[in-house]
């Protein structure tokens, strides 16, 4: 794989995809009983903001930095921000988590999570990065694969967050087999995917191709500038959500067109959240 995702770690598309993945492990964590978190595409899992890599592209202050210290930001952030905060307790905004750390984080002493990732090398710092968290294990092999084989969860509750780097042409096709399998294995669980949008193509196709879900499907999107051409590189973050955990669509739906406002860097920023 040639993607890093340290080149971007901190984006607008990451604070997309880890607020909405820490509405849903809220509301997880809003009942007594244990939790299972399957993550298949984990990645390292902590990120150095002043590393070369993320100083080189310079999406970090797109991204979480315009959130951090504003005003404007909806109480709904403040899951994310607090557990960024902490992980810079001097202050500054050098140390940001990937989604495995903020899972770890949200887990309480029964609950569960299950972080895979195919490279070897993000593989082995999945693994430091997860050391001390005692009711977290990381998988060294395909994350497609490991969804179904990991399902179901002894406890009957959870989440599996799919978030590939698509880089192959098949990614869609291998999304919508490891999804169907998996919820043959537990139909009740919640599901989250993440997608790049450059255009409305690809999260079409995923629409079309996802099985369906007995809680519903929701496709939630923010885009930073219009996302109108194949060439105009990445422009949005979606996210899809099978069996969505209420009333995170209400919340989702109020505070969304708030986000793309921040994080606006040309004119015709916008959002939108579609039941399908």
């Amino acid at each position: 794989m040639n993607y890093r995702h340290a080149f971007h770690a901190g984006n607008f598309a990451d604070v997309h995809k880890h607020w909405i993945l820490t509405l849903l492990l809220a509301r997880l964590a809003a009942k007594d009983k244990p939790f299972f978190v399957l993550d298949s595409h984990a990645g390292a899992g902590f990120y150095d903001l002043a590393r070369e890599e993320t100083g080189r592209t310079g999406e970090a202050a797109d991204g979480i930095g315009r959130l951090i210290d504003s005003p404007a930001v909806p109480d709904s952030f403040s899951p994310l921000l607090t557990a960024i905060r902490q992980l810079n307790p001097d202050g500054g905004l050098r140390w940001y988590p990937g989604s495995p750390w903020l899972i770890a984080h949200f887990l309480r002493p029964d609950d569960r999570l299950a972080a895979v990732e195919a490279h070897e090398g993000q593989a082995a710092l999945l693994q430091e990065t997860l050391r001390e968290a005692r009711n977290a294990k990381s998988y060294h092999r395909d994350g497609y694969d490991a969804i179904p084989s990991l399902l179901p969860p002894k406890e009957r509750r959870g989440l599996t967050l799919i978030d590939p780097p698509y880089e192959d042409r098949d990614d869609v096709s291998r999304i919508a087999k490891a999804v169907t399998d998996g919820m043959k294995r537990f139909a009740t669980g919640s599901v989250a995917i993440w997608y790049p949008i450059k255009t409305f193509s690809l999260g079409d196709a995923l629409a079309r191709e996802l099985p369906s879900a007995e809680r519903g499907r929701l496709r939630c999107e923010v885009w930073t500038r219009p996302p109108e051409r194949e060439d105009a590189g990445l422009t949005g973050s979606g996210m899809i959500l099978l069996n969505p955990i209420w009333p995170i669509d209400e919340t989702i739906a109020e505070d969304q067109p708030i986000l793309a406002d921040l994080l606006a860097q040309e004119d015709g920023a916008g959002s939108r959240v579609l039941s399908f």
